[in-house]
């Protein structure tokens, strides 16, 4: 997977964070959407996790959520808690949901969830515009695809 911090820097640096701190260690996917062309796999930290309940003290201590970061193609810093809704705006936007994008989990209309993301394996342009799509896999895609609800992310490593 590469992650985009050019674009995306609050978004990405929250998630190294949490890679840093072991959360995403053993955990479950916790949702797998399955439409007809479409899968959508949630991961992270969800209230419903038995490591949310487990783990709660360490939790208090991340913020719930961060602003909804969403870069521009005529910015050069991205635009924070604001979605595009109208879709006439949506080609000023620099990252779409395409096949093997990964987004933070929305936390309200401006917010993006902190500990919470999703992966998609085709594109969904309905939500284009609306969440901070920070990375994009690059190898492995097949892996992705076969993703399960009873399949554990064991670590994430960071490489350069």
């Amino acid at each position: 997977m590469k992650l985009n911090g050019e674009n995306y820097p609050l978004t990405v640096t929250n998630f190294i964070g949490n890679i840093n701190n072991n959360i995403y260690k053993n955990q479950r996917f916790y949702k797998i959407i399955n439409f007809t062309q479409l899968k959508v796999i949630h991961a992270g930290i969800n209230p419903k996790n038995n490591f949310y309940e487990e783990n709660n003290k360490f939790l208090n201590k991340i913020r719930p959520s961060i602003p909804l970061e969403i870069s521009l193609n005529n910015e050069i810093e991205p635009i924070y808690k604001y979605q595009i809704k109208d879709p006439s705006s949506l080609g000023e936007i620099r990252n779409f949901f395409k096949s093997g994008s990964i987004a933070m989990v929305k936390n309200g209309e401006i917010n993006s969830s902190a500990t919470e993301f999703f992966f998609v394996t085709n594109k969904i342009p309905e939500l284009d515009g609306r969440y901070s799509i920070f990375g994009q896999i690059v190898n492995g895609f097949e892996v992705l695809e076969k993703i399960d609800k009873k399949d554990f992310i064991f670590e994430i490593q960071i490489s350069n």
